[in-house]
């Protein structure tokens, strides 16, 4: 077919083609589902259609633009030579080969799927690279599914038959040649259009809050990890894994000893499984705040006796967090509290689910589409409901996808913000990345209060102390801050929850509630303290119960985001068994661990072990040497600490690996004791 509609014939053939590709991905989508609809039959009507359809349009955007911006350049380059039979032959057989290929993909991986729940990543070439029999299992499996091999010969065929050229005649050609400039100014729009356009696709948005979008994404749009495989495409998820160090069993011991040195499992029949320390089912907050580093805290960093705990200890120290320190001085913490990760990616994992950050963000690897747990999912089999809140657009950073994966049962972002007509809407938005604090905070006290039955989960995650660190202009001659361009936003934001809370106490639920607040991650510090190996990790953590029942103060131990959730279900009483890689610091306050630049730590009451995955690197007391300038690792009065820190640290990363790997991040037939 040929197309007739100079100056834009290029432009035409290139928006109806990829079109037909859009078309022949929705068809091996199809035929994917109907291979497996046992696999998702069952689930089928808590899907929406109209979700499906739009996740799948977004990854396979994605997929499309990646595969074909080569082809697109050869139609769009604005060269009027370019315009003769050899070139657009050419440029047909790149068109029909990559999109073959990316057909074929999602094909095979109708039937591939079904051996490993997901869609095939990067990892597969690694998983596969030494087996010799591939070739005869796949003739097999072409054999057993003829029809899907007919089905492939169509699809390639329709690309080759339906393939739309422009127009090359004699005719066509001469008026391109008398009529160059508005066929250059046509050629050259549509290229125009079609960079940034491609980009945004390939991205996943076409806001710069959006993160670029990942398999993980696709979470948002189905209620469980093995749906997700509906909304991908085999393109993309390769391309996305691409790069990506995959988890692997290190093999450090045989699994007996790593599981008597370190198991993620907390069973009923456990030590930690204590009675309640709280009456009833209290309700349960997590407020993870962006980039609130310990450093900013008075309550953390000013001694007995009003003196800096950081090496400039003849200044007075200024704090940034004035609301936060009164609130932390009635709430239960330990001296040193720790986060999971540098990224807000990973602080909802760690906060909200226990998994910890190690070489790759989990959302952003395969593992993200294993089954999972978390407060929220743990929580809901004791009848609670669940919300998460986060004031930026539904889709940023995945954070929706992720809390619907791990059990949360509603997510309320600035779309409902700004469909509530008793907020200020669009006005209330930083510019930037989200509703600002003050306002969501707010809005997120009352939204609990209506949307909400006891007991329920929540979680919420700020955003206006993110750079570029602005605070709403009203408040500009108020928060004066600090050295740091972070520390105006942090008081700013310190007094949002200062409001919050006024709220929240003057609702039926707040005595009743128990508040953990924590950050994501650390950002700009002033201190040296604060650019060590266990000072870039340095964020607060507090449990504040207004009832009163919890003990309250700073107590002497190592708290770390992933404690978070066994810490809760323990104070609850909680009596069914899950899978947390944290522990409950009433019980065993006494360890963290945490990665950063291909470097494992682990914390173990005052000592910082450093492991790069095949030795250790440094040892450092921390406590005595906070600046961690003197590494004992070679002292032999440290050798055996060295070595029962290593193999326990050994321990967790080789349990965390085969879990990732063997998608064991809930509660599987065998975890439990025999009953006999």
């Amino acid at each position: 077919m040929k197309i007739k509609a100079f100056p834009f014939s290029n432009v035409l053939a290139v928006l109806i083609n990829l079109v037909l590709v859009y078309v022949l991905y929705m068809v091996t989508r199809i035929a994917f589902l109907l291979e497996n609809w046992s696999a998702y039959s069952a689930g089928w009507d808590q899907l929406s259609i109209g979700e499906l359809i739009a996740g799948s349009l977004r990854f396979d955007s994605s997929a499309i633009l990646y595969t074909n911006w080569l082809w697109i350049i050869l139609m769009l380059i604005p060269i009027h030579t370019k315009e003769r039979p050899w070139w657009h032959t050419m440029s047909k057989w790149v068109f029909v080969v990559v999109n073959s290929l990316g057909l074929t993909l999602n094909l095979v991986d109708t039937v591939y799927s079904q051996f490993t729940g997901r869609r095939t990543t990067a990892t597969f070439f690694s998983e596969f690279s030494n087996e010799g029999n591939l070739g005869g299992i796949f003739f097999t499996e072409l054999v057993a599914h003829w029809y899907l091999v007919l089905l492939g010969l169509a699809l390639v065929a329709a690309l080759w038959f339906l393939y739309v050229k422009p127009d090359l005649s004699d005719e066509s050609r001469r008026k391109i040649q008398d009529n160059k400039l508005p066929y250059y100014l046509a050629t050259s729009f549509g290229l125009v259009v079609a960079i940034p356009f491609s980009i945004f696709a390939m991205r996943g948005g076409f806001t710069r809050d959006t993160r670029p979008i990942t398999i993980s994404n696709a979470n948002q749009y189905v209620h469980s990890p093995q749906q997700a495989t509906i909304v991908l495409n085999t393109p993309f998820s390769l391309i996305r894994t691409i790069g990506k160090r995959p988890f692997k069993d290190p093999q450090y011991m045989p699994r007996e000893e790593m599981t008597a040195l370190y198991s993620p499992l907390h069973i009923p029949e456990g030590n930690e499984f204590t009675p309640p320390i709280v009456d009833g089912q209290k309700n349960v907050v997590v407020l993870i705040l962006e980039s609130f580093s310990r450093e900013y805290f008075g309550f953390y960093n000013i001694d007995s006796a009003g003196r800096c705990a950081y090496d400039d200890k003849e200044s007075p120290f200024v704090s940034y967090t004035p609301f936060l320190d009164s609130l932390l001085a009635h709430s239960l913490t330990f001296e040193h509290t720790f986060a999971n990760g540098r990224k807000s990616i990973d602080a909802m994992p760690s906060s909200l689910s226990s998994v910890p950050f190690f070489v790759e963000p989990f959302v952003l690897t395969p593992s993200s589409l294993n089954d999972l747990s978390g407060l929220a999912d743990c929580l809901g089999h004791k009848g609670y409901s669940s919300a998460f809140f986060h004031g930026a657009p539904n889709s940023s950073m995945g954070f929706q996808a992720f809390a619907r994966s791990s059990g949360f049962k509603n997510y309320i972002g600035m779309a409902e913000y700004c469909d509530d007509p008793r907020t200020g809407g669009r006005d209330d938005f930083d510019g930037h990345w989200a509703i600002w604090d003050e306002e969501f905070l707010q809005f997120t006290a009352t939204a609990i209060t209506e949307c909400l039955t006891e007991p329920f989960m929540v979680g919420f995650f700020s955003a206006t102390s993110h750079h570029p660190f602005n605070i709403p202009p009203r408040y500009q001659s108020v928060y004066t801050g600090g050295p740091l361009p972070i520390h105006r936003t942090i008081q700013y934001s310190d007094n949002a929850l200062r409001h919050f809370f006024a709220i929240a106490s003057r609702q039926p639920w707040f005595k009743n509630t128990l508040f953990v607040i924590t950050a994501d991650h650390t950002n700009q510090v002033q201190y040296d303290e604060s650019r060590t190996a266990t000072g870039v990790f340095s964020i607060p953590i507090a449990i504040y119960d207004p009832s009163g029942q919890l003990p309250t103060g700073k107590h002497r131990g190592v708290m770390q985001q992933i404690d978070i959730m066994p810490t809760i279900l323990g104070i609850l009483g909680y009596d069914e068994p899950y899978p947390a890689f944290g522990k409950n610091v009433l019980a065993t306050p006494d360890w963290a661990v945490n990665y950063t630049g291909g470097i494992y730590q682990y914390i173990e009451g005052d000592y910082n072990l450093l492991f790069d995955g095949e030795k250790a690197t440094a040892l450092y007391n921390y406590s005595s040497d906070p600046l961690e300038r003197h590494n004992l690792i070679s002292q032999p009065a440290q050798s055996q600490r060295v070595d029962r820190m290593l193999k326990r640290l050994k321990a967790i990363v080789q349990t965390y690996m085969i879990r990732m790997t063997e998608n064991h991040l809930v509660i599987r037939d065998g975890d439990l004791p025999s009953q006999n």
